[in-house]
């Protein structure tokens, strides 16, 4: 509805053609319907609120100058009250004011004109107060109603805005340690290199040949840790590699097979993190939201110059598990470790129940 708001007004137009007519006269029917034309602007409402206004009343105008349409009141009245719904709804309030003012007109012009052939003129001039007064407080609750929706909307965004910063500057904080071990063995490696480069000159270039392949992985580390903004002090505790995909399985306390293909030990330190984290944050949320009885399946295949991740789990046949606290950075973690090394990720429902998480990095040339 938010796309095509015209559906909104479809019962709308329906009251004005259907609306029982009130004419007076010999004139036919063509001519006393002219009156319906007057409200074709009342289409393009949204668009040309202040135009549409202008030619809503003009036709009000004309309507109540005529014997002819002048009682076909309910009509005109009605197209009034929705150009009135309309200006306030869009915070145009000066205008909504001028149109007030110039409805309040029209109707004292009615009653002096056309009133005293009724049976109670007062009446008919007081009686259509309370529509207007109705469609300006209308306008004003869908406008608070809008503005509450924007403002939610702003709040989310900034959430997931922070969400992403915190995120990023985790994942700097880890490839800080990665980064830092490179330089070390670095360091060290040339060291021995300097001590041995008189007794065993082959391991001088075996070393030298480490130092350089460590280098290699420090730089391509180094942009990616420039590539997530580094913030604030790394942090101490040692990471975690592919080679620990086990314990954490087993610590899932769930029925999870693992099938790891490949060589992980030929991965660059922080690809192996990465796709760790990626496991892990996907098994956290089988935990959270998986019934207790559900099973679940974790595969990691190294084929270059890719590391391809799936994890899956079923649907279960027990209660669903209970809802967790949830900070929903989960997904937003693994899309930002994802998109560091130019991956795709794809998460979705199966068709028993399950979920399925599953992601790409891009760890060679």
């Amino acid at each position: 509805m938010r796309k095509h708001r015209w559906t909104v007004d479809l019962p709308l137009y329906a009251v004005f053609v259907f609306l029982a007519p009130n004419w007076v006269g010999p004139a036919s029917w063509p001519v006393r319907a002219i009156p319906m034309l007057f409200l074709l602007p009342l289409l393009v409402r949204r668009r040309f609120p202040r135009t549409v206004t202008s030619l809503v009343l003009a036709g009000a105008l004309v309507t109540y100058s005529t014997e002819i349409w002048a009682y076909d009141r309910g009509r005109a009245e009605l197209g009034m009250a929705v150009v009135l719904f309309t200006l306030v709804q869009r915070g145009d309030r000066r205008s909504a004011a001028l149109t007030t003012a110039a409805i309040l007109a029209l109707d004292v012009v009615w009653g002096f004109r056309w009133g005293p052939f009724t049976q109670n003129p007062t009446l008919t001039i007081v009686g259509i107060v309370p529509l207007h007064f109705a469609a300006w407080a209308l306008g004003e609750f869908f406008r608070a109603k809008a503005q509450l929706t924007a403002e939610e909307e702003k709040r989310d965004e900034a959430q997931t805005r922070a969400a992403v910063a915190e995120e990023r500057t985790r994942i700097a904080r880890e490839l800080h340690d990665v980064l830092a071990h490179s330089m070390s063995v670095i360091v060290l490696n040339a060291e021995g290199a300097k001590l041995a480069r008189h007794r065993d000159p082959d391991a001088v270039d075996r070393t030298l040949d480490t130092i350089v392949h460590t280098g290699r992985d420090a730089l391509a580390e180094l942009r990616r840790l420039l590539e997530v903004l580094h913030a604030g002090q790394a942090a101490r505790s040692p990471q975690p590699t592919l080679a620990g995909l086990r314990e954490l399985v087993d610590q899932s306390g769930r029925d999870v097979t693992l099938d790891v293909t490949g060589d992980p030990g030929a991965l660059p330190a922080s690809a192996a993190l990465q796709a760790y984290r990626i496991v892990q944050e996907a098994l956290t949320n089988m935990i959270k939201h998986a019934p207790a009885d559900a099973t679940g399946r974790v595969g990691v295949a190294y084929q270059p110059p890719e590391v391809r991740i799936e994890v899956t789990n079923t649907g279960g046949h027990a209660q669903p598990a209970p809802t967790l606290p949830s900070s929903g950075r989960g997904l937003t973690g693994m899309r930002q470790r994802v998109e560091m090394y130019h991956g795709e990720l794809t998460t979705g429902p199966l068709p028993d129940g399950g979920y399925r998480v599953r992601a790409s990095l891009v760890v060679g040339p």
